[in-house]
């Protein structure tokens, strides 16, 4: 999907901005999942969450083109954040459109982070809707959640996963749009790896499940999951194409069990992990039989949970959506 000099450029990049951030195999997390477990800890970026490397590489390489005008876009939290940090840094004004009800904590983020926030729509779909319609009306230039250039960015983080983890037999990444898995699959072929990529989504938000079964992109009606960093109706066929050539298979997990991945992450690690943050340790603890004995890759995509929600985690409860 990109080249190693376009990949170089990149890292140079969201490194100007960022550390790496930490991946570490947890001695508590090996006994509950029986395998060697290494998480990749994107809660620990200047937002808290993967999203930031693609947008800080997109507006980069969007401002090195001479597109400086302001820039809109539509998100549920992570992408909504990234895309305004990244800009604020490039002097682009920005602005987000989030469904209404959208999550309190991550609009107030999002608005410190210098954007004008809007309220738009029932879920993402819908927000990203109105989006399009606003970029027309104000004469502002749409940002997609899913472009090769995000996923260029994003890529970076599979990059120090598999740099510093070593041989991996297996990596379990949460779908949300898309652009974080396809950032692993591309990686992994760049580097030459042979290690299966295996997505997660909410099995009230299937539809790239659904899509990678059947080959071709399959819309849902509805994405009512308390995951909302996975809470899409709609794949985008190119990030469809990717993951139906390069990933192993798609896992679906319930909204009990990425509670339950959250409470586990909290008592063996202490870090938080948001819904979407916790997807892809529930996948492996569903599929934990078949990797035993294995090194094990999980990324924990985002700790950006409201407090209120983590809250009724912690009680063993799980929060609606």
């Amino acid at each position: 999907m990109f080249t190693r000099a376009e990949f170089d450029r990149a890292l140079d990049i969201v490194y100007s901005a960022m550390l790496p951030t930490p991946q570490y195999a947890w001695p508590l997390l090996a006994e509950e999942t029986q395998c060697e477990c290494w998480v990749k800890h994107e809660n620990h970026t200047p937002i808290g969450a993967f999203k930031v490397r693609g947008g800080l590489v997109h507006m980069r390489l969007r401002k090195e083109r001479g597109q400086a005008n302001g820039v809109i876009t539509a998100t549920r939290g992570n992408h909504g954040q990234s895309i305004p940090y990244a800009a604020r840094r490039e002097g682009i004004a920005s602005t987000v459109v989030v469904p209404r009800g959208n999550s309190t904590e991550k609009n107030a983020a999002m608005r410190a982070l210098g954007c004008t926030l809007i309220e738009g729509g029932a879920d993402f779909d819908e927000a990203r809707e109105t989006a399009m319609k606003l970029a027309k009306e104000k004469g502002l230039d749409m940002v997609a959640s899913f472009h090769p250039e995000l996923v260029l960015g994003v890529a970076s983080y599979a990059y120090e996963l598999f740099t510093a983890a070593g041989g991996l037999d297996a990596v379990y990444v949460p779908i949300g749009l898309g652009s974080g898995i396809c950032g692993v699959i591309s990686m992994r072929d760049l580097l030459g790896r042979k290690t299966k990529v295996i997505g997660v989504v909410s099995d009230l938000a299937n539809a790239y499940a659904l899509s990678f079964a059947q080959k071709r992109v399959v819309p849902t009606n509805s994405a009512n999951t308390f995951a909302d960093g996975v809470a899409v109706r709609t794949p985008h066929p190119d990030a469809t194409q990717i993951i139906n050539r390069g990933a192993d298979h798609v896992v679906e997990v319930s909204e009990d069990e990425i509670a339950e991945a959250m409470r586990l992450y909290f008592r063996t690690t202490h870090n938080l992990a948001e819904g979407a943050g916790a997807a892809a340790l529930a996948a492996l603890m569903k599929e934990r039989a078949q990797m035993k004995g294995k090194r094990v890759g999980v990324i924990l995509t985002g700790g950006n949970v409201d407090g209120n929600k983590f809250a009724q985690v912690l009680q063993g409860r799980t929060p609606l959506p």
